[in-house]
């Protein structure tokens, strides 16, 4: 594996491993600069979504860049107030202006709204049949709304996003995911850089020879999932793709699983308020 390995979604679209997230990443310079360090060394998936209010700046990054639009991978979302059909057609176009594209390659639903996801579901098979989105698929989805969810879809979601860590592992949806051919994908890998002060994690990194946080993000991909850390310095994003120059065993991916907490940085999808 390398940083240009990819996954095979569903309906046959290949997907990185390893991404950027730009998650509070400062529209404009800041965010502009991330991506565009991230591409010059070898990235080419980038996440954003609507309410993280950058979207203009990854579409400029990725228009000054010296990588090909198509050579990039471009997730986006809608978010919870514009679910519903005519509104998620809205803010999708609204994104595609912003990103200054005339496709993306995902676009998620941001989080389970029961009634709303379903009508907003049949805007992005819409979308989808159109060719307007290359895959479709959800965010923050437990089993629980994706048993509520599935039986709505002629489309099957290619991809749930969801917060995964070594004190979230959540291996029901993992396995639940797999069974249905979703991908599985992680935001907040790093535990917003909490991953570095777990002793286990720094005495694996030592017998490595890399840091706590490349060993998170090596478990991530050993366990099937999709990574998108999220970095605006230079260094680390640069050292987050260093990952792909050892392997794992099958008993360092048993001790990482243990130290499942059940334990969320952000909400739990069924008590959002927004």
């Amino acid at each position: 594996m390398n940083i240009t390995s990819k996954t095979t979604l569903n309906n046959g679209l290949t997907m990185p491993w390893l991404g950027l997230g730009v998650f509070q990443s400062e529209d404009g310079k800041e965010v502009i600069n991330a991506i565009k360090v991230a591409l010059n060394n070898g990235y080419r998936s980038i996440d954003t979504a609507a309410i993280y209010r950058n979207e203009k700046g990854v579409g400029t990054a990725i228009k000054e860049s010296n990588v090909a639009r198509e050579d990039i991978f471009l997730t986006s979302k809608v978010w919870n107030s514009e679910q519903g059909y005519d509104t998620t057609m809205a803010a999708f176009e609204e994104s595609l202006e912003k990103l200054q594209t005339n496709y993306l390659d995902l676009y998620l639903i941001h989080w389970p709204k029961g009634e709303k996801s379903i009508d907003t579901w049949k805007a992005l098979e819409e979308l989808y049949n159109k060719g307007k989105i290359k895959a479709i698929g959800i965010s923050n989805f437990l089993v629980h709304h994706l048993d509520d969810f599935l039986p709505h879809c002629k489309v099957i979601p290619a991809v749930n996003q969801v917060e995964f860590h070594p004190e979230l592992v959540q291996p029901e949806l993992l396995t639940y995911c797999k069974s249905k051919g979703i991908q599985l994908e992680a935001w907040s890998p790093i535990m917003k850089g909490k991953v570095n002060s777990v002793p286990l994690l720094q005495d694996l990194a030592a017998k490595y020879g890399k840091t706590p946080v490349q060993i998170v993000l090596r478990w991530d991909i050993q366990k099937g999932v999709v990574t998108i850390p999220k970095s605006v310095t230079d260094e680390r994003i640069i050292a987050n793709a260093n990952i792909f120059d050892f392997e794992l065993t099958p008993e360092d991916i048993l001790k990482i699983d243990s130290l499942d907490k059940n334990k969320r940085i952000g909400p739990h999808p069924d008590t959002i308020s927004f």
